[in-house]
């Protein structure tokens, strides 16, 4: 008894946890936000050039910068960078002003620039960091940012920033070998499901996490891609999709209904061991079993006889569909 108190401890500071997590979050109007990022109205834009020259010299930034998918955009009227170090930090000229005469008295330890007068990015909530980003990035280069702000990595404190390395080259954009690790880092009891028996093969690298979800956004819920949670996963199992002449009620209305998207104990990814899981809804009691006596008795699989579970266009010798070929 003397170790309960501890362990009882431990799960309600961890309950209180995940629920600080899952709290709502005041919102501010979209306005609001891009006023804390417009930077000093009394500094100006100098360049990348002078931000180089004055600070970046010695570090890896500016190697980084440049190989990067920003570093690399170059605007054709004019020939200079679309994007620079002050697209994201704010007008510079402020930040710059005192270090020829830093230099001066203090040599290379003076070789420095006044942050404190360019954006302070990491201290922006999480909505104004992400403005930034979407001043460029617009829903009509990437779609599904209209739905960024609603959606659940937002109103959860998400940023561009967190799953984003700007000044990190290949990194800014995040590859298919990287997102599932990324993924994990938030979402740890999604890889313990990729562990078990029956999964999709995310963990063996055939798919990932954004073939069925969309990270910026979507108007389903669990950020699912496709109009409907059914849709989505025909795109691959077409042959599910029917139309079928007879079809089974639970199936045309949603997969997971039978099935657990990440993984399961039990084969082809149901959520529950045959014939258990058909008697869920066929029980004794349903009009969907014609002889309520047998069902007791079940011993083997529904679809030993019923293997057209997913739809049918074969009747029975009633006229009805049994799901059967």
């Amino acid at each position: 008894m003397r170790f309960a108190a501890p362990i009882i401890v431990a799960v309600l500071l961890l309950a209180a946890g995940c629920a600080d997590l899952k709290q709502s979050r005041p919102l501010l109007p979209v306005a609001e936000y891009e006023k804390m990022i417009v930077g000093r109205l009394d500094a100006d834009y100098v360049g990348t050039d002078s931000c180089v020259a004055k600070c970046h010299r010695h570090d890896k930034i500016t190697d980084f910068f440049r190989r990067s998918v920003h570093g690399e955009q170059i605007k054709p009227e004019t020939g200079l960078p679309l994007v620079n170090c002050e697209s994201c930090h704010g007008p510079g000229s402020l930040a710059i002003a005192g270090i020829e005469e830093n230099r001066r008295l203090l040599g290379e330890k003076g070789d420095r620039c006044d942050t404190s007068k360019l954006l302070k990015l990491k201290r922006l909530p999480p909505q104004a960091q992400s403005l930034i980003c979407l001043r460029c990035h617009s829903a009509a280069s990437t779609p599904a940012l209209a739905h960024w702000h609603a959606s659940e990595h937002a109103l959860n404190g998400l940023s561009c920033f967190s799953c984003h390395k700007l000044h990190e080259g290949p990194r800014q954009k995040v590859s298919h070998e990287q997102m599932d690790g990324l993924c994990y880092g938030c979402h740890p009891d999604v890889r313990a499901q990729f562990s078990l028996f029956s999964h999709h093969p995310v963990r063996e690298k055939k798919m990932s996490c954004s073939d069925c979800h969309d990270p910026h956004g979507s108007f389903q819920p669990k950020l699912l891609k496709g109009s409907t949670p059914r849709d989505l996963c025909t795109r691959c199992h077409m042959e599910k999709s029917g139309p079928f002449v007879y079809e089974h009620g639970d199936v045309t209305e949603n997969c997971v209904n039978c099935h657990t998207p990440h993984g399961s104990v039990n084969r082809r990814l149901l959520s529950a061991a045959m014939p258990f899981l058909c008697l869920q809804c066929h029980n004794p009691g349903h009009r969907g079993v014609m002889n309520p006596q047998q069902a007791p008795l079940f011993a083997n699989r529904c679809t030993d006889c019923h293997s057209m579970i997913h739809g049918s266009d074969t009747p029975d010798n009633r006229g009805t569909g049994t799901l059967r070929r």
